[in-house]
């Protein structure tokens, strides 16, 4: 590793690659398989990116080629309709599935390692699938599916923790070209029937219980009111996953008709099955995520076998630097997007790490403590889990070694600079840290780390290969070394085959290419610098605008978490809202810490030094606990629409948020605001 002085708007180089590694690592090898086999030869990385988005389908036929995916009926050609957006397709004629890719090896190479919080009497959970058991086990669970009539097409809905049982769901469900949708087992019933309602699936896969936070949680009354609530439900599989046990009983004559049945018996049925791969068109729907749902009904965003097929072989081999070596760890429920990442580890095949519970249960330190215990090689988790982290005063590397970690990936809000550094001083200094930033709407990441290059403070490495990121301003130039909205200007292969109802594709088109016309807004704020790397401050929809200057709240939040009284934060401007353009600061204090005149003199002050005057509050709030989603995101919009009036139930949708009752005080502030 080594440390450079900052160039005037940079910040130091925190890590350098070793030449040999640069060398080894996938995306080296990649390069030399472009100069061999198709005579192209690249001066860095921003020249081999550039010929990615300007040539979007040969660069993706090669992706396809260089990692020999199985088809089962070639292509005519990568893209057609060229590169207008939306309505281009890609690799007409061909067919293939993903589940094929994901299970091409049978052997006793690791596949799944599991473990997760202590059940009460203390007991291990610990267990583990080689590549043999997986696929004998999705072959097992395939064949009963397909005996309860599950077709190409059909949903399959799993309520479910982060166990191997959901992963061998999703693969037997991808297999017959049926398609995978999940709600992690926490979120409260009316959550999941809103979810699944929308896309009516014909088999439901629940958990009995689950353990989390030394707590037991008893599922089987909700996964009874879940049944209650989707008529179209069919079968039920229960998954001993808990203290309970058994399957659930029938509570009415029309639920009596659905066939009920343990995951054990399911796979017991053809002990002996063979694992058979329906071929599917390349657009053919692999799976369903949904939008936050925070401000109405979650967007149900279908997404295709070939395009997460190759778009996840490109991020994870070439810019986390994946292999069969390593063993691939993110911290997830099952029902964020980063648990389909995580699971597509086995494409490249790596071993896929998971664990199921509680991050600070019994304190912060159990991940760093699990991940030194398994030897894990790339730990992911999110930004404000390494920012507690660091706030806590934690050394993973002097209390458990790590001695095999060699990369730290970190996303779902902008790591701060001085996280950076924490990570470098005490997780490792010879470390790939790989922040990256995308999101559930593509399931992957626009903007990721870079084996061959340098990590600056702050700064997240490259923009991925084949996306063509760009900062633009509100009338649409493209925006170099400024801030700018994060857009895409040419298609790219995980982006949503259609929303579920929406046939003729106008919630598509309103999500993401109204604003600007034929190219995709994210929703970002971001700026490019001179030599490719990139900076995010957040969304652009609750942006700072204060007397004309613009900010994303990343930076506010910078200010403000740095202080030791103050583990959390949310700042809210009403001047988009139309009224009197307040900027509110509501702050979480820590134990024993009390929001006092000094303290919000000393606030003022660091915002006034820190950022500009325009920035310093109108007025300061001290609050239980800032709202949420199950993934640990800020909902600045939802509370911005409470306090202009908006009722509870039409601003947010408590049922997808991890907190609902921190909305409380928001709806009888909005009453005297």
């Amino acid at each position: 590793m080594s440390s450079t002085s900052p160039s005037p708007e940079r910040g130091r180089i925190l890590w350098q690659p070793q030449p040999a590694n640069a060398e080894n690592c996938r995306l080296a090898a990649y390069e030399r398989w472009l100069a061999e086999k198709r005579g192209l030869k690249f001066a860095d990385y921003e020249a081999l990116w550039r010929w990615s988005v300007e040539d979007v389908g040969r660069f993706w036929a090669s992706i396809a080629e260089f990692f020999e995916v199985p088809f089962h009926r070639a292509a005519a050609e990568p893209l057609v309709n060229g590169d207008r957006m939306p309505g281009f397709h890609w690799f007409p004629g061909a067919t293939l599935n993903y589940a094929e890719s994901a299970l091409r090896h049978d052997d006793d190479h690791l596949a799944i390692l599991f473990d997760g919080e202590p059940a009460p009497d203390g007991g291990s959970r610990r267990r583990t699938l080689t590549r043999a058991e997986l696929r004998t086990q999705v072959a097992q669970l395939a064949a009963y599916l397909r005996e309860l009539g599950v077709t190409k097409g059909d949903r399959v809905a799993g309520y479910l923790p982060n166990i191997p049982e959901t992963i061998v769901a999703f693969l037997a469900t991808a297999s017959l070209g049926a398609i995978w949708t999940s709600a992690p087992a926490e979120l409260a019933a009316r959550g999941v029937v809103e979810k699944f309602l929308q896309i009516e699936p014909k088999i439901l896969i629940v958990v009995d219980g689950y353990w989390y936070g030394g707590k037991t949680h008893d599922r089987r009354p909700a996964a009874e009111e879940m049944l209650a609530g989707l008529r179209s439900v069919e079968a039920l599989i229960v998954i001993r996953g808990g203290p309970c046990g058994g399957v659930l009983p029938s509570t009415s004559s029309f639920r009596a008709r659905v066939t009920r049945i343990t995951w054990d018996q399911a796979l017991a049925v053809h002990r002996d099955a063979a694992l058979r791969f329906e071929p599917v068109p390349f657009e053919h729907p692999l799976w369903i995520l949904y939008s936050s749902g925070t401000t109405g009904a979650p967007k149900a965003i279908v997404q295709g076998h070939g395009g997460i097929l190759l778009e996840h072989l490109k991020a994870l081999a070439f810019h986390l630097d994946l292999g069969p070596d390593d063993r691939f760890f993110w911290f997830t429920t099952a029902g964020w997007m980063m648990w389909n990442l995580l699971v597509s580890g086995l494409l490249v095949g790596s071993t896929v790490v998971l664990y199921d519970g509680s991050p600070k249960h019994p304190d912060l330190r159990v991940l760093w403590k699990f991940a030194a215990d398994n030897h894990v090689t790339y730990f992911g988790t999110s930004a404000p889990y390494l920012i507690a982290c660091m706030k806590e005063g934690l050394e993973p590397a002097r209390e458990f070694g790590l001695a095999r970690l060699r990369a730290v990936g970190s996303t779902g809000a902008p790591l701060t600079p001085e996280g950076f550094h924490w990570v470098y001083d005490k997780v490792g200094r010879d470390l790939l840290l790989g922040s990256v930033s995308g999101g559930t709407d593509v399931c992957t990441a626009f903007i990721l780390s870079n084996p061959m290059l340098p990590v600056r403070e702050g700064e997240i490495q490259c923009r991925g290969l084949g996306a063509s990121v760009e900062s633009w301003d509100e009338s649409g130039r493209p925006r170099e070394n400024e801030v700018g909205e994060l857009v895409l200007t040419k298609p790219f292969p995980s982006m949503p085959v259609m929303f579920w109802n929406d046939p003729d594709g106008a919630r598509l088109r309103a999500s993401y290419f109204d604003h600007f016309p034929g190219v995709w807004r994210h929703g970002d704020w971001l700026k490019i610098t001179e030599d490719g790397a990139c900076i995010v401050y957040g969304r652009s929809d609750s942006t700072l605008n204060r007397g004309g200057v613009r900010m994303g709240t990343s930076e506010f939040y910078r200010a403000i978490e740095e202080m030791s009284e103050i583990t959390d934060a949310l700042v809210i401007d009403t001047g988009a809202l139309g009224r009197d353009g307040q900027l509110l600061l509501f702050i979480v204090l820590r134990e024993g810490s009390v929001l006092d005149e000094e303290l919000r003199t000393r606030i003022n002050a660091r915002l006034r030094a820190q950022l500009s005057p325009r920035h310093v509050p109108d007025a300061i709030h001290a609050i239980p606990d800032v709202p949420k989603t199950l993934n640990g995101k800020k909902l600045e919009v939802p509370v911005k629409r409470i306090l202009s009036g908006i009722p509870l139930e039409t601003a947010a949708s408590t049922a997808a948020m991890a907190n609902p009752q921190s909305l409380d005080f928001f709806v009888e502030f909005a009453k005297t605001a």
